[in-house]
């Protein structure tokens, strides 16, 4: 957020989007890889009553010690970014960035997929798979597993489709994300 005149302006806002309209954001925080962080920051949202679609987390500079945090949630975008200047607030934030807002970016899921049967669905469950570019990572001979990475709405499709070949369970892991170009999140703009 940039501050003018009292006044409070987003420099992110894209233009097609309207400020009453509730759409998806991704957030990427960047914390202290210490004992208690990612509670606070679910904390922070679940006391708040904003739900979380997606939540990965994982070490990204073993050195400095540093997590990286992508948080899916859906708002409008005063909430998003009041959302935002709280966790940016905490203690063990070094910096907060909307994905969505920043302009395009990258994201990926990852996700296992066990499908059961035999005869007929087994084959086309298999001729799904290539088609989607998932790899077998199991087979017996009444089940697959198959592992595929790809945007969330690709995986929904997959395992749309999958329900009619026998699906079992799927696992997923969740949104990874960054921003296109050079700049990475330490040279992105803050909250």
């Amino acid at each position: 957020m940039m501050i003018v005149a009292g006044q409070s302006q987003s420099t992110y806002f894209l233009e097609e989007e309207v400020p009453n309209t509730e759409r998806s954001h991704t957030l990427s925080v960047l914390v202290d890889n210490e004992p208690g962080v990612l509670a606070r920051v679910i904390g922070l949202f679940s006391g708040r009553g904003y739900n979380i679609e997606s939540l990965t987390v994982s070490e990204v500079e073993h050195e400095k010690h540093l997590s990286r945090i992508t948080v899916v949630t859906t708002g409008r975008p005063p909430v998003i970014s009041q959302i935002m200047h709280q966790l940016g607030r905490l203690v063990p934030v070094h910096k907060v960035v909307n994905l969505t807002w920043s302009g395009e970016s990258i994201e990926r899921e990852l996700a296992l997929v066990k499908v059961g049967g035999r005869g007929e669905l087994r084959d086309e469950a298999l001729r799904l798979a290539q088609a989607f570019n998932a790899r077998t990572v199991d087979a017996t001979l009444e089940s697959y597993v198959f592992e595929i990475t790809g945007t969330p709405s690709d995986i929904d499709r997959f395992v749309s489709i999958m329900k009619e070949c026998g699906l079992v369970e799927v696992a997923r892991t969740g949104l990874a994300a960054l921003a296109r170009g050079r700049a990475g999140i330490v040279d992105s703009p803050a909250s």
